[in-house]
């Protein structure tokens, strides 16, 4: 298996995003961007855990915990799968533009290259949630670590559509587009705004 772009420290992820260079870029920060916003969740969930005064959602921080933890696996993941997919496409560019096959490879690597933007708005749509009910349930001494989750998180989810309407803007397959901007629309539309209310009703719990 190759190095992936997340096997160096954040300092070396930095660097790479300035660089002039293709990748990582803006799916990738997206990506990982989600993956903090929700490893925030699962921080509150570990130090609620086991805590006599919450005995009575152990349970639910429980299941949380294992939710959160397969949301933030996922997300890391798509930091490489966004580079990945991103290769393919930069060759269908290269095609010499009087090749007849060129607008069809051209097409089928655009599709490919929404994927995983769209994966990463699913799985960030997830950790809102999550962070929504962590912010109810879990100790209310890491209540800001929740605000600032669901910020990261609304922050990830807006930047991920940005990645998928770039492609679906330049797709023949309208229908195809149409349908993938459509659940993009409907993702931002509610998790943006429930982002948002989580971060507002944190922000308005702490000062009273």
């Amino acid at each position: 298996m190759g190095k992936s772009l997340l096997d160096g420290t954040c300092k070396d992820f930095a660097t790479s995003l300035a660089a002039k260079e293709p990748v990582p870029g803006g799916g990738g920060a997206a990506a990982l961007v989600g993956a903090l916003g929700v490893a925030l969740c699962s921080m509150v969930g570990n130090y609620t855990a086991g805590k006599r005064a919450y005995a009575d959602v152990e349970d639910d921080v429980q299941r949380m915990l294992g939710e959160a933890e397969g949301v933030r696996r996922r997300l890391i993941e798509l930091v490489q799968e966004d580079a990945d997919a991103f290769m393919p496409l930069s060759q269908a560019y290269a095609i010499p533009r009087d090749d007849p096959k060129r607008a069809e490879v051209l097409e089928e690597c655009t599709k490919m290259a929404c994927d995983a933007p769209l994966e990463m708005m699913r799985q960030t749509v997830k950790a809102i949630a999550l962070l929504e009910e962590m912010g109810q349930k879990g100790s209310r001494m890491l209540l800001s670590d929740i605000g600032c989750g669901a910020l990261l998180c609304r922050a990830a989810l807006e930047a991920a559509s940005l990645n998928v309407y770039v492609n679906t803007k330049t797709l023949k397959d309208r229908e195809f587009a149409r349908a993938v901007e459509q659940e993009c629309d409907d993702l931002l539309a509610e998790y943006g705004a429930r982002a948002e209310a989580c971060a507002a009703d944190v922000r308005a719990r702490i000062r009273g």
